[in-house]
């Protein structure tokens, strides 16, 4: 149950403002989904080897007897899987599209096949970003795993910090006892980017590694190098990808700059019901609106790849 829309990645803000401007309460509500983590992935935890769609029935029913048993606006479910909203869209809700962007290893051998298989125009953006880092004097090193040393989490920390405190949307969920923790007992499931300069950290990103996916999460740097955050972001997840047979690499919500640099549309899902009439309705048709835009924005995109149109066709053969 929240009181509030912040960390969630599926903005309903604009929702918010219009049912208090209608004189409705949209504040608390009650939410399922993973707090600051805009990843897709099963809402509904049901026990291998059982049918899911009897018990998604079930735990649908029950988050809306949970809602309105308590006076709340709605409920909604962030980031679900496509048979999980399917299930919640015959059952009423409000089903909402989504765009992320992420880049599908279509089994390069290596970083220097992968810029092969790239529009010419964006290869050579990419050489040169790669380049300008390079003359800038500065080092990028992949670690994972129990390949990490001990003294990168408190640089990985500081540039955390430094990036929410520059920027007017930061909120700083995250505080150093947690990237303590990191260390003590997550390890094994990091993959960390380090810049560095005469041996000295000055940028990092830290991403999730679970089974075959790569997840961007945060990054941060002590000062400006040209083009540094689309090396430790990006470029260098991509070639870790290739190297560890990784197939997809997930970077984060939002930016349209990651099209451009590899990562191609993709669709994301969550579902709401929202219980005052009104409400709903308002909600409905602007999705519905919404819903037609944003299919449209992933097919504009993916025509417009950064991969050539040889290599778009496999990946759509693979998918």
């Amino acid at each position: 149950m929240k009181g509030n829309s912040e960390g969630e990645f599926v903005f309903d803000h604009g929702w918010a403002d219009a049912a208090e401007r209608a004189g409705i309460r949209y504040y608390p509500k009650l939410l399922v989904g993973v707090p600051f983590t805009p990843v897709g992935g099963a809402r509904f935890l049901v026990a291998p080897g059982e049918d899911r769609a009897p018990w998604v029935a079930k735990l649908e029913s029950a988050l809306r007897d949970l809602a309105l048993a308590n006076d709340l606006s709605g409920a909604h479910v962030n980031f679900c899987r496509d048979d999980e909203v399917a299930a919640l869209k015959g059952a009423g809700w409000l089903p909402r599209l989504g765009l992320q962007y992420h880049w599908i290893n279509r089994g390069w051998p290596d970083f220097d096949a992968y810029l092969a298989s790239l529009r010419h125009k964006r290869r050579k953006e990419v050489r040169r970003e790669l380049r300008a880092v390079a003359d800038a004097g500065v080092a990028i090193e992949v670690r994972s795993g129990s390949e990490i040393p001990d003294a990168w989490f408190e640089p990985i920390w500081r540039f955390y910090h430094a990036t929410i405190e520059h920027n007017p949307w930061g909120r700083l969920y995250l505080n150093p006892r947690f990237f303590e923790l990191l260390r003590e007992r997550f390890r094994s499931r990091l993959c960390f980017v380090m810049a560095l300069r005469g041996g000295v950290p000055i940028a990092g990103a830290f991403n999730v590694q679970k089974g075959d996916v790569l997840y961007g999460r945060y990054w941060g740097a002590s000062e400006y190098v040209k083009n540094l955050h689309f090396v430790v972001c990006y470029y260098a997840g991509i070639e870790h990808c290739i190297r560890q047979g990784l197939i997809r690499f997930e970077p984060g919500a939002g930016g349209d700059y990651k099209q451009v640099r590899g990562f191609d549309a993709q669709p994301t899902w969550s579902a709401h019901f929202l219980a005052e009439p009104r409400l709903a309705q308002a909600v409905a048709r602007y999705l519905d609106g919404e819903l037609a835009q944003t299919g449209d924005a992933i097919e504009w995109l993916r025509e417009r790849s950064a991969l050539k149109p040889a290599a778009m066709d496999e990946a759509r053969d693979g998918e």
